[in-house]
């Protein structure tokens, strides 16, 4: 897992060969205006907008999640978001298998820790970052960028 804001982006283009066109895709893009829906950006990359109320911790926690063929880049565009996060080795709880279609495994597991996102803040999730984002109050405006591996 990784944690930065929108300015040190750069330092993370090595990682993947599509890294640096989705950040470019963020810095191009007027995050204020963007509207709520899913839309392809290239191929291997597909952004989610998402404007929703805060969940409790509890509910988010039931979505305790990792994906196996993407990365995620999730990018608090306004708000004040928590996300739980633990090492996938350390889960010990599958809720349900892995869905292929919708690659997702779910875990009934606690989170190691908690962190806050905050406008221009992202996480960047890779499969053995089991999350639990979108822990608030009030709403939060975030774009998520499906990487594939």
């Amino acid at each position: 897992m990784i944690i930065d804001t929108i300015k040190n982006a750069h330092k993370y283009f090595s990682i993947h060969p599509l890294f640096e066109r989705a950040f470019h895709y963020i810095n191009e893009v007027d995050l204020s205006s963007i509207e709520v829906g899913k839309a392809d950006i290239a191929d291997g990359l597909k952004s989610i907008i998402s404007l929703a109320p805060g969940k409790t911790k509890e509910v988010s926690l039931s979505k305790f999640e990792c994906h196996n063929e993407h990365i995620d880049i999730q990018l608090c565009i306004n708000g004040n978001e928590t996300i739980g996060w633990k090492p996938r080795e350390n889960c010990m709880f599958n809720q349900g298998e892995y869905d292929a279609e919708k690659d997702v495994q779910f875990f009934n597991d606690s989170p190691d820790m908690f962190f806050q996102l905050t406008d221009g803040q992202f996480a960047i999730f890779f499969p053995e970052d089991v999350h639990a984002p979108m822990i608030g109050e009030a709403n939060i405006k975030k774009l998520v960028i499906k990487v594939k591996i």
